[in-house]
């Protein structure tokens, strides 16, 4: 599948050095991209990074190979205002090499604006296959509402399509139980957008453990679906639609539950950095 504009569209080459470190290529070519050796010490990892999980096992090997072949890609890096430089894409590479406790590493300087550091390191991850689909749905998520980019938008960056992207996103409505098995591997990105279908707490979990103990048949499980989906048409819709209201402009899961003219109204949030976003969006 074609991952959009790729890198190669959204890097240009780098115009000026402010710090000189060691250069690699001979210069001699005109706007040619060069390769600089720059020191572990001096750069600081990427705070957008959509990647959160490294399996240590994973990182061992690619140290491996890099102790046997050396870092055979260079990274890509930003230079900072106090003369440092900040990770874009090759966090793996980085991190491996400070297992060897190496001095420099290959890298390209470029110059990136916010969005774009963000839009860097999710193309790479997902040219790579390296994102659970958790880390890609949250990278979604950020691209929207810290960039005010639609689905439609970031599927064109991406090389996706926009309901790939809305399925994705809706990934981050699961209970934290679920969002777990599918980190682990425990269930599948399709069995859990099945669970998505059941609006049914109590079904849900009881059908996430049939999962995990391999208990249900797929028939059982579109079965499961179709009862609840059954069960969310007789709510209000006056309810159901101002859910769907609140899950737009908080861009987490909520649930709204009536009873007579009282009920109550429950905000989901998965980490502090999104309970901070929920509370400035009620707030503003």
């Amino acid at each position: 599948m074609s991952m959009g504009r790729g890198l190669g569209a959204i890097l240009s080459p780098t115009t000026g050095r402010k710090k000189q470190t060691f250069n690699t290529g001979d210069g001699t070519s005109a706007g040619a991209e060069r390769i600089w050796l720059i020191p572990l010490s001096e750069i600081t990892p990427n705070p957008d990074q959509p990647r959160r999980h490294f399996k240590e096992e994973d990182l061992q090997e690619l140290a491996d190979s890099i102790r046997e072949h050396g870092v055979l890609q260079p990274i890509l890096v930003s230079e900072k205002s106090d003369g440092g430089y900040e990770l874009i894409a090759g966090e793996r590479r980085f991190r491996a090499s400070k297992l060897l406790n190496l001095p420099t590493i290959p890298a390209l300087v470029k110059e990136f604006k916010d969005e774009q550091k963000l839009e860097v390191a999710l193309i790479e991850n997902i040219q790579r296959s390296e994102l659970n689909p958790l880390e890609e749905a949250f990278a979604y998520q950020r691209l929207m509402e810290e960039f005010g980019l639609t689905q439609e938008d970031v599927a064109l960056k991406v090389g996706k399509s926009r309901p790939a992207i809305a399925n994705a996103v809706r990934l981050l409505t699961l209970p934290q139980e679920m969002q777990n098995a599918l980190v682990d591997g425990k269930i599948s990105t399709s069995q859990a957008r099945a669970l998505l279908g059941i609006a049914d707490p109590k079904t849900q979990a009881e059908v996430l453990q049939s999962m995990l103990g391999n208990k249900i048949t797929v028939r059982d499980l579109e079965q499961k679906v179709r009862e609840n989906k059954g069960a969310v048409s007789r709510r209000d819709p006056n309810v159901v639609y101002i859910e769907e209201e609140l899950r737009g402009k908080l861009g987490t899961k909520v649930s709204v539950t009536k009873k007579g003219e009282a009920g109550t109204i429950t905000i989901h949030f998965f980490s502090k950095e999104e309970l901070e976003e929920i509370v400035r969006k009620i707030l503003d």
